[in-house]
Formats: C-alpha cells, sequence, structure tokens
C-alpha cells in the first residue's frame, strides 16, 4: 500500500484559494474540484476536504472548525497531563509513606525509581522540584571524570590569562590565549581552549562590521559559478532546473510570477504567483517543484539563476541545500545567461498574459497561470521535445522509448 500523501500547507492554501476563485468567476458545480486538483496535482478528496473545512471556518458550512478541533485536542492533551499528575501523587506518596517533607535526596531517589514510568520533567514539574536542581544533584553524586577535572583545571588558567591586563585583556580569543598558555608552558591543544572559552562565554573582541544592504548585490563580491555556459540541455530529469521571476500588471497593480524549469523536459515543475517582490515568492516556486519531483531528485541536479536577491536569500540557497542542488548563477545583467528561463516567461506572456488580458489583480491571474501550466506541461507540443507535451516526452524516456535526446536551443517555441 502506497504512503499516504502529505501535502503542503501552501499548496493546500493555494489549491483552496483557487477553487473560490474559480468559483466566483463561473458559479459553484461547475466541475471547479477537479480542475483545480487536476492543475495543481492533487486528490480532488483531499481538496474537497479541505473547501470544505474552509468552508466550516468561514461560517459558511455547520460543523467543528479548525480552531475548534485545536481546541479539543489542547484539552485532551491537558487531561493526559492531569492523569499522569496525580499518578505520579499517588505513587509519591507511598513512596514517602510519612514523609512530611521529604529532602533533595529522597526525591532524587523517588524520581530514579520512577523515570521509566513517568519521565524525569514531568515528575519534577508535580513535586515542585526544579529539574536543574535534580541533574545537579545527579551531576553531584558521581565522581567527576579525569578529563572534567582537568577542564576545571585548564578553564581557570583560562581566565587568569584571558583578564590579566598585561596579557589577555578580555581581548585575546582562543588561539592567542593558546599561545600564551604553551609560552607558559601550559601543554593543551587549541581546540580545547576554544571548547572551554566558548563554555565560559568569553571570546575575543572583534571589529563592528556594517550590515550591508542585501537588496544591492555587490559586483566585486563573491558569487556561485555560471556552470551552464548557456547550454540548456540536460540529459535526464532532474538533473538541471532554470529560475526566473517575471511580471504582469493588473488594475491593482503589478503582480509577479515565478517559475521553475526541468531543461531536459522544459516542464514547468514549480510556480507561483504573488503581489510582492519577497524571498518567500521564489521560494514558494522552488517548494512545488520539490513536492512535484520529490521521489526522483537526485544528487546531480543543478539549479540555475540570475543575481537576484530571491535567489541569493538565505532561506533560497539553505532550501536548496537540503536537496542537494549544486547552485548556479549568471552574470550580471545579462538575460542570455539564463535564456531558457527567459524563454519560458516569453511564453507565458505571449499565450497568456498579453493574449487573454486584462487582469484585475493576483487571484485571476493564479487561476489563469494554473490553467496555463497544466496545458503547457501535459498538451502543448514543444519543439524541443520533438513536438510532443513535456510530460510525453519524461514518460517515453522514462519508459525507454524515447531515449534519443533532442538538444534544443536556447528558446522555447
Amino acid at each position: 500500500m502506497p504512503a499516504q500523501r502529505k501535502y503542503p500547507e501552501e499548496l493546500r492554501e493555494r489549491a483552496v484559494k483557487m477553487v473560490f476563485e474559480v468559483r466566483d468567476q463561473d458559479g459553484k458545480g461547475r466541475g471547479e474540484l477537479a480542475r483545480v486538483a487536476r492543475q495543481l496535482g492533487v486528490h480532488p478528496e483531499a481538496l474537497r476536504t479541505w473547501v470544505r473545512q474552509a468552508e466550516i471556518d468561514g461560517g459558511v458550512r455547520p460543523g467543528t472548525t479548525t480552531e475548534e478541533s485545536r481546541r479539543i485536542a489542547e484539552l485532551e492533551r491537558e487531561n493526559r497531563e492531569l492523569r499522569r499528575a496525580n499518578e505520579i501523587l499517588k505513587a509519591a506518596s507511598a513512596y514517602f509513606a510519612r514523609e512530611l517533607d521529604p529532602q533533595a535526596s529522597a526525591l532524587v531517589g523517588f524520581i530514579d525509581s520512577h523515570r521509566d514510568r513517568f519521565g524525569v520533567e514531568p515528575a519534577c514539574a508535580v513535586l515542585e522540584f526544579p529539574v536543574s536542581t535534580y541533574y545537579a544533584a545527579k551531576k553531584r553524586g558521581r565522581e567527576p571524570s579525569r578529563r572534567e577535572q582537568r577542564d576545571e583545571w585548564l578553564k581557570k588558567e583560562i581566565m587568569r590569562v584571558w583578564e590579566d591586563r598585561r596579557k589577555g585583556r578580555c581581548v585575546y580569543g582562543a588561539r592567542k590565549v593558546w599561545r600564551q598558555m604553551r609560552r607558559e608552558g601550559i601543554e593543551v591543544a587549541r581546540c580545547t581552549v576554544a571548547r572551554l572559552m566558548k563554555e565560559l562565554g568569553i571570546a575575543g573582541v572583534s571589529a563592528r562590521r556594517k550590515k550591508p544592504r542585501t537588496t544591492v548585490p555587490d559586483a566585486g563580491g563573491q558569487r556561485p559559478a555560471d556552470l551552464l555556459g548557456r547550454d540548456f540541455t540536460a540529459s535526464a530529469p532532474n538533473r538541471r532546473w532554470v529560475a526566473d521571476i517575471t511580471y504582469v500588471g493588473t488594475f491593482s497593480g503589478f503582480v509577479y510570477t515565478a517559475f521553475v524549469t526541468d531543461l531536459f523536459s522544459r516542464a514547468v515543475v514549480g510556480w507561483q504567483v504573488a503581489d510582492h517582490l519577497r524571498a518567500d515568492l521564489a521560494l514558494d516556486a522552488l517548494e512545488m517543484a520539490i513536492w512535484s519531483r520529490r521521489e526522483n531528485i537526485g544528487d546531480e541536479l543543478i539549479h540555475h539563476s540570475d543575481r537576484g536577491v530571491q535567489y541569493t536569500s538565505i532561506c533560497y540557497t539553505g532550501r536548496l541545500e537540503d536537496i542537494g542542488a549544486v547552485r548556479s548563477v549568471g552574470s550580471k545583467g545579462d538575460s542570455y545567461d539564463n535564456a531558457a528561463a527567459e524563454a519560458v516567461n516569453s511564453l507565458y506572456k505571449k499565450e497568456l498574459i498579453n493574449f487573454e488580458g486584462p487582469w484585475q489583480g493576483a487571484g485571476d491571474v493564479t487561476v489563469a497561470t494554473a490553467e496555463w501550466v497544466s496545458w503547457y506541461n501535459n498538451e502543448r507540443l514543444h519543439s524541443a521535445c520533438g513536438d510532443i507535451p513535456p510530460a510525453e516526452y519524461e514518460k517515453d524516456w522514462l519508459m525507454g522509448s524515447g531515449n534519443t535526446i533532442i538538444i534544443p536551443e536556447a528558446k522555447a517555441s
């Protein structure tokens, strides 16, 4: 039996919002659930459940709201904790018998004998016995190891050197403290000095650094290399992804669409529409790409983009590191270094935005984009795939009937 899918929360919210947008445009009961489910690749019954819960939360349909369910779960948790507290008190009354004010050692002994049943923290909480006191008593109860004894002695020496007005003056870092101790004949490793200084909460002085403006790229700063070199081909799916953002003019102002495209078949594997240019616009598109290709992402993926701050942000680069993707970045101000992604933007503008506009805002652009992406991936004939849809091209390759890789141009058509 296959494992149950766990859909991302952002995808659930987007799907529900799209259903309501479609209902506002076409009316209810026009197959909007199946339509949106097909476009986003979710199970129709899962989408039906999300929409029903959203209607309950909005007061449109009777039922238990999400907040009520959360409160019920919280009350059940509190009830379990109260039962456990009652059991702890019963066990403690039998353990201490006539002792009205048991000593710390007795409390430690009780917790030790019942820790497998109740756990240390819950038992300490019910008995109003600090957890730190329990562990301190346990630590005092055993003889310190030779390493611990040496560490304590070294800490005193480190503090002496670090605080000495003629030596450390409270400005030395680990390296200089270590050097001074070696000069005094104290044999110790530098890594040990660094570890003990960290435990002591002391460090060397450092210059104050001005925080750079992250929205302004540093022309002379380090950046990932351009690993594609304008070679927009791939030997297999999930080997090379390209990403970019384009804008859409609407009556309510500009909205922005982010795409992630697989260069093997030119399939759009992730996208997002928003009314802002913050980093989570690009990150949401990346999350959809990761979710849609979840079992098939290997360790050979290269992610290519321009030098926009959305793609160089910590959260975005960190997510790429999570999946083992290698970053690739084009040169500053050169759209040809990301021509394949620009080609997708061009098709999007030509085939949807400029053709079917005007647009009211992010809501109807999102619905229309979902339809276009579904058509683009599953129905539209693509010259880079030998005039078959990207989904069919990948399916043929996986089944071994289409292993001849067509070398596409940078442009898409």
